[in-house]
Formats: structure tokens, C-alpha cells, sequence
């Protein structure tokens, strides 16, 4: 829906006259009130814009930020207020039940069921409010930000500089929650546990003998991150690492440096591909720059085949021995010296380590590793403390940075991150080719189930709600270098295309925030298109905004994933083992048997006719025919699918009136290639050569056959020989042609289909027109054939 409809659809009732007055403005621009708005469009009439029209709208536009202003400070310091006082009451409250607890005397003064129950729905009104300011400040930032484009577009007077300066006098919409989150969180689990937060041991859920583990990342619009981590808080509480030290904002910095080879880029093909093996090398510190712990981490992926699990092992090391150490001036004996004094870690850990460190400083050395990109977000994380069985992750304002000296800036010079930045994001004094802006949040959501278990409801509809989409094996490392590297890098991750696609989506269920005093009052979280501002008779807002074809395309991938994972869920309740995972089961989606990816083209087929091109010659006439040969034949084989009789399926009633969902192809860029995440283990190869195995065999026993009707020496058996011999000749040479071009695509890690639907019924076909020859002349010339034979 439009903006202006989307603001009367999402305001507040009891906040209506603090919201921006977006149809007040809009008419301000308007310069024809001697006409209706549908008569000076047609007249094409209007008074040219003014000084004082100017000075007018100009007026007009400061009351309203001073008002919006005005009210979110006010709105901001009495959630502030109610949070204190509620806190003193849960306090007070937890002080009576730990007193009734040691005192049986003290029992009588202990606070009811009832009590507790007033204080969650106090905070969950608290929690109602933060929703609603945080969707007012979005909702008037966006009207003033829409406004000043009409006013710039329809009067040609440049405003937006001038009143961006203005924005930033009065920041009301850069509040941050993230504190006013943390100790709702602090108070909604000591209110919901009634005194008694969960503790335990940290590796609990561990020790399980038969369990699954799940990691799913999705995206998030920013309009729903606070919405959803409030939703979470109420479910699992905030996870503070120093619940000791009140919460600022760079406790919840994360920054990585990734390493890579720039002329091989060998880690980051190894992890999009995710081949065996494949690696990744960075080193991580919480918080600002000053921080002196840096973990060195290497992620291992493993195949499912292998029997291993995919690990991610890490050891501290100071700031100040970092450099010494990636570069071999400093041992790895000399890393752990002081562990080994301190003797807070057991002989085989620190041996452990002290293993991991040489190799990663090996792998630095000898593959010449050199930092190429940076990711820096704040996270925050939802888990029971000591319970790891349940944990998610909000990583927001996440931004990439380049880290390299490839184009002959020094960036990080000889040092092993650059020095310029540190954790003041959006990171203003970068130019643009050095930073990225992640547009969307990233969940993260790790889940333990025993086997057949489902995960908690509330997941289950988190994750399917309006607020998250799927995207699986998302990665930010793979993400920041096809980024900050686009000349370089020519292989895509698959959700590269997508990315200007707008994930927001309206309400699919009734899943959001709801006050406990009136739960019609749901989530408002919805999809708002930009304006049209084609025409000046737009400003009214009147019709309404077809859906956007790409946002169609999206859905339908999205769904397919939906799909797959209920059968995966299936699956796992039937009690079936080797579950895969995101990125396995994307790659088992069945796919068409006309084309390879179901979403993607990389016009492999393009660019080798454009390289035979160049070449010229009977190289590029081969490639030709070749190219039309495919072409004409698949015309012919959709001309005959499509003559084909198929069944209708019956019209369901109540799908009518609903928009159909038309899937199209994303086309990569010119020179890159998409990579479609394609699961190979060892057997799929093995089945293959067995296949070619069995056709071989079958083509020694026609050629036996053969041999065999040759002895009887006349012409009926020599006829019969021949058809035979044919046959099996025929049957080898397709086999081995079928066999290597399965080798073919399982070593490129196509996603083709590996079906013959051909061959066998081929094969079966000409076995009944040999032995019909046989028939045929045995019938036809028996008589010649004995008297030869006689003879």
C-alpha cells in the first residue's frame, strides 16, 4: 500500500495527533485551489512555487518535527521512568519470595500468583510501548523523508540538504533500545521464573547421545528488528557475558578480519563451494579497538559422507603478538608459555591448541593469507544461561570493509588490520568503494532437538511469520568479498542477485506483540512502497501499488525452502537419521529436467560461443552447430511435452482472486557466474560407475550372444550376429557417453538431473528389433538356411 494509507493503517490511536501530518503537508505543495485536483491535472494549470510558498511549507514542516521530536523524548523518558519503578517492584517482590523461601514465619508476606501476573502484564505493556515508539520514530522518519522528495520533485526548490541538518538538530529516530531491551529482558525472566532464572551447566543438552542440530540464518528488515527482538525477549531472555557491568553499546561489538589469497582466492571458492575440508581463517575481538584479546579462529567445513561434524576451533592471543605471530617471528611454544605457567588449563588442551596455532600459522605462511575484508555488527543474543540447546542471534548494522592493499592504497600497510576505523558505524570517513552497508539484520537461529523432537511453537512460528526470510548458508565473509572485490571475484553466492529485492512482506498470520488488555492491537509491520511521483496528481495517494514482479520471484524461492524444510521436519518425526541441513537440502530440491539451476543462469554456454568467437574458424562454426543443435532440440522436446495429454486438476474455490506466483530466472552479471550450493558425496560417483558397470555388462552379454549365433555358419544366424553386434556396440558407446557426462557434472558440482529416461527404453527397443530380424528371417528363409546347411 502507499505511504499515506500505510500511516493511517499503523498509527497509534491514542498517539494520533503526535504523528506527522503527511496529508497536511501534501497539500501545502499544492499551488491550484482555485481547481480540483482532477481539473487542474487536465487544465494542466498551476501557479509557480513561490518564496513565500516556500517559506509557508518551510513553517509548516518544523512544527511538525518539533512536535514528533517533542513527543518521542517525552514518550522515551516515561518508558524510562516505568521501567524504574517496575523494577523496584519486581525487586521488592523477589526480596519477599527468597524471605518466604528461608522463613517459614515470612510465608504470609510472600507476593501471590496473582501479584507476579500483574508484574508481566505491567511489563508487557512496557514492552508495547517500546513497539509502538519504535514504530512511531520509523513511521515519521520515513513520512519526512517522503515528503521532503515530493516537495524537491514537484517544486524543484532543493530542500533536502537544508532540512537533513535540521534532522540531525533533532535526532529522534537514532535512539538506540538495545539498553531499554536488555533490561526488559533482565526483568520479563525474573518475573516469568518468578525469582528463580535458569542456571545450569553450561554444556547442557550436550551429552545426548542421538540429537540434531540446526543452524538457519534469515534476514531482517530493519522495521522489524526491534519488533522482533521483543517478541524474542518474552520467550528467551537477553545473554550478558558480565551481568556485573551495566550494558553499554560496544559490549555488543563484534569485528573479524578475513584472511584470504588474493591472486587464488582459494578460502573463499573452498567455503562457497563448500567443498571437503575447505577453511576459513579470521581473527575476532569483542568491543572497540582498545580491546588487547584477539581470538584467532579457523571454521572447517565437513561433508555429511565424512562422518565428521563441520567445527570452528579458536585460541586468544594478544594484540601486541599478533603481527610476530602471523608472520613466523613468534612460536607457538612461545604463544602458550604463559598458559602453560599458569596451569588454569590441563596439558592436553594446551597441547590442543598449541596444534590448532600451527597449523593456522602454516596455512598463513605457506598459502600467502593476507587480510582482504572486515565485517563489524552488534549482536544480540537471546539463550538460557548455562543451555545451549536453544540460542539466537540478531546481528545488526552489519557492514563490510576492505582490508587490502591491492590497488596501491595502504589500508592496514604491514599490520594485520587497518587502524583508521573502529567500531563508529556507518563508518562516514571510508569512501564508499571501501564500505558496505549490509541492508538487513541477520538471524541466526541454533536449535538441539533430540531426534523426532519439533522444535518450541514459538520458533516455528518465528520463523514463518512476515518478520524473517529464510537464506540459507548465508555468510558474511563470502558476502563482504564478492562485495568489496566485484572485478575480482567471479563467482556469486546465490542470494547475490536478490539483494535489491525488498524482503518486507505483509502480515501472513497473527503472530506479533500484543498489549494484554486488548489484543486486537497486533504487530503493524507491513510492506511500504515508495510513492509514485510521476504525476503531481500523485501526491493523493488514490490507487493503489502493484506488486512488484521481483518480490513474486523471491516468494517463490522462499516457499520452495518452506517446503523443503516441512519434509524435512517429516522426515526427522518419522525417526529417519542423516538429516541435512539448510544448504543440503536447497541443493535436493528437485529441479526441471530442461534446465540445470531452477533460479539461476550463468551463461557457461554464452561465454565459451563468445570465446570460440574470438578464436574463429572451425572451432566457432562447431560451437555453433553445436548451439543451434541444443536449441532446435529443446524446442522439439517442449513441443512434444507439451503435446503431451496431461490430466487438469480440479479448480479449488477458495484460491480464487489470489495473485499466482510466476518464478523467473536471475541472469548473473556479465562475466561472473552464480554458485548453487550442490551436495556430492563419494557414492554419488560410485553409483554412477556402477551404472556404467551394469550397461557394460549387459553389452558383453549381446556381444556373446553374437559370437554364439556366428558358430551356426548360415546366413540366418549371420543376419542375427549382425543385429546383435549393432546393439551392443550401440549400448557401450552410449553408456561410456552417459558415463562421462555424469563425471563431468558431479566433479563441477552440477545440479542437474541424473535420470536416463532414454536409454533403457532405447536399449529394450532395440533388443525386440533384433531378435524380430532373427524371427523375421529364420520365418522367411528357413528353408534356404537347412538346405545350406546340408549341403
Amino acid at each position: 500500500m502507499r505511504f499515506g494509507q500505510q500511516l493511517r493503517s499503523s498509527l497509534v490511536k491514542d498517539w494520533y495527533y503526535y504523528y506527522i501530518s503527511y496529508d497536511e503537508l501534501k497539500k501545502s505543495l499544492r499551488t491550484d485551489f482555485e481547481h480540483t485536483p482532477l481539473v487542474a491535472s487536465g487544465l494542466k494549470k498551476r501557479k509557480p512555487w513561490s518564496e513565500e510558498d516556500e517559506q509557508h511549507f518551510v513553517n509548516e514542516l518544523e512544527q511538525e518535527l518539533d512536535k514528533v521530536s517533542t513527543f518521542q523524548k517525552v514518550k522515551s523518558q516515561e518508558i524510562i521512568r516505568r521501567i524504574n519503578a517496575t523494577e523496584k517492584e519486581v525487586s521488592e517482590a523477589i526480596a519477599r519470595t527468597e524471605a518466604a523461601n528461608q522463613d517459614d514465619r515470612a510465608r504470609a508476606n510472600a507476593p501471590s500468583e496473582e501479584e507476579y501476573l500483574l508484574l508481566e502484564e505491567d511489563l508487557s505493556d512496557i514492552i508495547a510501548d517500546v513497539h509502538d515508539l519504535a514504530k512511531f520514530t520509523q513511521l515519521n522518519y520515513t513520512g519526512f523523508q517522503k515528503i521532503i522528495k515530493k516537495h524537491d520533485k514537484t517544486t524543484h526548490w532543493h530542500l533536502r540538504p537544508v532540512f537533513a541538518a535540521r534532522l540531525n538538530a533533532r535526532p529522534f529516530f537514532k535512539d538506540d533500545y538495545d539498553a531499554t531491551v536488555v533490561s526488559l529482558s533482565k526483568l520479563y525472566d525474573l518475573v516469568r521464573t518468578r525469582g528463580n532464572p535458569v542456571k545450569g551447566d553450561s554444556g547442557a543438552g550436550g551429552k545426548q547421545q542421538n540429537f540434531i542440530r540446526q543452524t538457519t540464518k534469515y534476514w531482517v528488515h530493519p522495521d522489524n528488528i526491534t519488533e522482533l527482538k521483543l517478541i524474542i525477549l518474552k520467550h528467551l531472555p537477553v545473554l550478558v557475558f558480565n551481568p556485573s557491568k551495566e550494558f553499554e553499546r560496544k559490549d555488543s561489538a563484534i569485528s573479524s578480519i578475513y584472511y584470504d589469497n588474493p591472486d587464488t582466492w582459494e578460502l573463499y571458492e573452498g567455503r562457497l563451494k563448500k567443498t571437503e575440508g575447505a577453511e576459513a581463517i579470521r581473527l575476532r575481538w569483542y568491543g572497540g579497538m582498545e580491546s588487547d584479546t584477539i581470538f584467532v579462529e579457523r571454521k572447517t567445513h565437513r561433508e555429511d559422507w565424512t562422518g565428521e561434524k563441520s567445527v570452528k576451533a579458536r585460541f586468544a592471543l594478544k594484540e601486541k603478538h599478533v603481527n610476530a605471530f602471523l608472520k613466523g617471528d613468534m612460536t607457538t611454544e612461545q604463544v602458550f608459555e604463559k598458559m602453560r605457567r599458569d596451569g588454569k588449563k590441563s596439558e592436553k588442551e594446551i597441547n590442543d591448541l598449541e596444534q590448532l596455532a600451527k597449523e593456522v600459522q602454516f596455512r598463513v605462511i605457506d598459502r600467502n593469507l593476507v587480510p582482504v575484508c572486515r565485517s563489524f555488527y552488534n549482536r544480540t543474543a537471546f539463550q538460557l544461561p548455562g543451555d545451549a540447546r536453544v540460542r539466537i542471534s540478531l546481528d545488526t548494522e552489519l557492514s563490510m570493509i576492505r582490508e587490502d592493499n591491492m590497488d596501491g592504497r595502504q589500508r592496514c600497510g604491514k599490520n594485520w588490520r587497518r587502524m583508521d576505523i573502529g567500531i563508529d558505524w556507518p563508518f562516514s570517513q571510508l569512501p564508499k568503494e571501501d564500505v558496505e552497508l549490509f541492508p538487513y539484520g541477520v538471524l541466526e537461529v541454533k536449535l538441539q532437538t533430540a531426534a523426532g523432537q519439533e522444535p518450541p511453537e514459538w520458533i516455528r512460528e518465528l520463523v514463518a511469520s512476515h518478520l524473517v526470510e529464510a537464506v540459507p548458508k548465508f555468510s558474511k565473509f563470502i558476502h563482504g568479498t564478492a562485495t568489496m572485490f566485484p572485478t575480482r571475484i567471479h563467482l556469486l553466492p546465490f542470494w547475490f542477485p536478490q539483494m535489491d529485492v525488498d524482503i518486507r512482506k505483509p502480515v501472513s498470520h497473527n503472530f506479533g506483540l500484543q498489549r494484554p488488555d486488548n489484543s486486537t492491537d497486533a504487530s503493524t509491520s507491513a510492506a511500504m512502497d515508495d510513492d509514485s511521483d510521476d504525476d503531481y496528481d500523485d501526491l493523493d495517494d488514490d490507487q493503489p501499488l502493484n506488486d512488484d514482479e521481483n518480490v513474486q520471484r523471491l516468494r517463490a524461492a522462499r516457499d520452495a525452502l518452506e517446503e523443503h524444510e516441512e519434509e524435512r521436519r517429516s522426515e526427522q518425526a518419522n525417526g529417519k537419521s542423516n538429516v541435512l541441513d539448510e544448504e543440503e537440502r536447497l541443493a535436493h530440491q528437485p529441479v526441471t529436467e530442461a534446465d540445470d539451476y531452477p533460479l539461476y543462469d550463468s551463461e557457461d554456454e554464452e561465454e565459451e560461443l563468445a570465446e570460440a568467437k574470438r578464436v574463429g574458424g572451425w572451432t566457432y562454426r562447431r560451437k555453433l552447430v553445436a548451439s543451434y543443435a541444443n536449441l532446435w532440440t529443446d524446442k522439439l522436446l517442449n513441443a512434444l511435452k507439451a503435446s503431451k495429454p496431461t490430466p487438469s486438476p480440479t479448480e479449488n474455490g477458495g484460491t480464487q482472486g489470489k495473485l499466482g506466483v510466476s518464478e523467473k530466472r536471475f541472469k548473473a552479471p556479465k562475466g561472473k557466474k552464480i554458485h548453487v550450493p550442490v551436495r556430492v558425496e563419494p557414492k554419488v560417483s560410485f553409483a554412477a560407475e556402477r551404472t556404467f558397470l551394469a550397461w557394460l555388462e549387459f553389452s558383453i552379454i549381446l556381444g556373446s550372444i553374437a559370437a554364439t549365433l556366428l558358430n551356426f555358419g548360415d546366413t540366418i544366424s549371420l543376419v542375427s550376429a549382425w543385429a546383435f553386434t549393432v546393439v551392443a556396440v550401440i549400448a557401450l558407446m552410449y553408456s561410456m557417453g552417459i558415463y562421462l557426462w555424469r563425471v563431468d557434472k558431479i566433479k563441477n558440482r552440477r545440479a542437474v538431473s541424473f535420470h536416463d529416461k532414454w536409454g533403457p527404453s532405447a536399449l529394450c527397443l532395440g533388443l525386440v528389433v533384433a531378435v524380430s530380424i532373427s524371427f523375421a528371417y529364420r520365418f522367411t528363409h528357413g528353408g534356404e538356411g537347412d538346405l545350406r546347411g546340408r549341403t
